[in-house]
C-alpha cells in the first residue's frame, strides 16, 4: 500500500467538483454528491480471503491514524445499521451502496471542505474482489 498516494488521492476528490450523472472512471465512480474509489483490490480465494481482508483492515486503520491526526479522531462507523434500515427507509447514496459492500467505515468530516470522507473494507459479496474503498461525498451519513 502507498499511503501517501492513498491520502493524495482522497485530498484530490475533497475538492473535484461532483458530477450530475453517474460516471466511472479508472479506478473509481462519481455521482450526484459523491466519489468512490477503490484504493485497494484482491482476489482472495477461500484460503486467502480471510488474510486479503485483514490486510486491508490494517491498511483502513493505518489511514486513520493519518486522517485522524488531522480531522480529529472518530469511532468506527456502522454499516450494517445503515444497511437494515434501508428495509424501512431511502438511504442516500453513497451510504446506501456502501453498506451493502462494508461493515464498517472510518469516518470524518474534512473541515474547509463541506465533504465527508469514509474509508472501507468492502468484503461482504464473497464472489467479488476484496476492496479497500475511499469515499468523498457532501452527503451527510445517515
Amino acid at each position: 500500500m502507498n499511503i501517501a498516494r492513498h491520502i493524495a488521492l482522497i485530498d484530490e476528490l475533497c475538492f473535484r467538483p461532483f458530477t450530475a450523472e453517474r460516471i466511472s472512471w479508472h479506478g473509481g465512480a462519481s455521482g450526484p454528491g459523491h466519489h468512490v474509489v477503490v484504493l485497494e483490490s484482491g482476489r482472495g480465494d477461500c484460503g486467502t480471503r480471510a488474510a486479503t481482508v485483514e490486510q486491508y483492515e490494517k491498511y483502513r486503520d493505518a489511514l486513520d491514524e493519518q486522517f485522524a491526526t488531522r480531522w480529529r479522531e472518530t469511532v468506527p462507523y456502522n454499516l450494517q445499521t445503515v444497511s437494515l434500515r434501508t428495509a424501512q427507509e431511502e438511504i442516500p447514496e453513497p451510504w446506501a451502496s456502501l453498506s451493502t459492500r462494508a461493515r464498517v467505515a472510518c469516518l470524518w468530516e474534512a473541515h474547509g471542505t463541506g465533504r465527508w470522507v469514509a474509508v472501507a473494507v468492502a468484503d461482504r459479496d464473497e464472489a467479488d474482489d476484496v476492496k479497500l474503498l475511499g469515499v468523498v461525498t457532501e452527503i451527510d451519513p445517515p
